[in-house]
């Protein structure tokens, strides 16, 4: 019996979309430590020329520590660069980590994660 394909790919693709708005960080993969330095050497040089970032996690079937922590590190950055930068279609698992880490505020939507309705 083949195990191909039954195993997530190790690897983490990234495709970058600008549009007028926002530009656009589509993940497809794992974000594990072996792919967090990728991720950071992508996502830090587009900071100073967008003004709004999202992190497409739609394709992203894990996220580790190292991942999560480049993820914040990112998110800082783009704060004190007065850019935005959000994380979008995160799968459940990953919205419970971000839950659990108190970083819900990064999440796009976060207010209906947290039960909070908008005013």
């Amino acid at each position: 019996m083949s195990l191909t394909g039954a195993v997530p790919s190790p690897d983490l693709k990234i495709e970058v979309e600008k549009t007028p708005t926002e530009t656009i960080v589509h993940c497809s993969g794992r974000i594990t430590s072996s792919m967090a330095e990728m991720l950071k050497s992508t996502v830090r040089p587009l900071i100073p020329e967008a003004k709004s970032i999202l992190i497409d996690l739609t394709n992203v079937s894990f996220l580790d520590s190292s991942g999560l922590g480049t993820l914040v590190g990112l998110w800082v950055s783009a704060k004190k660069a007065k850019s935005k930068l959000k994380i979008v279609n995160a799968h459940q698992r990953i919205v419970d980590l971000f839950l659990m880490s108190n970083l819900a505020p990064m999440l796009e939507g976060h207010n209906e994660f947290l039960g909070i309705t908008p005013d």
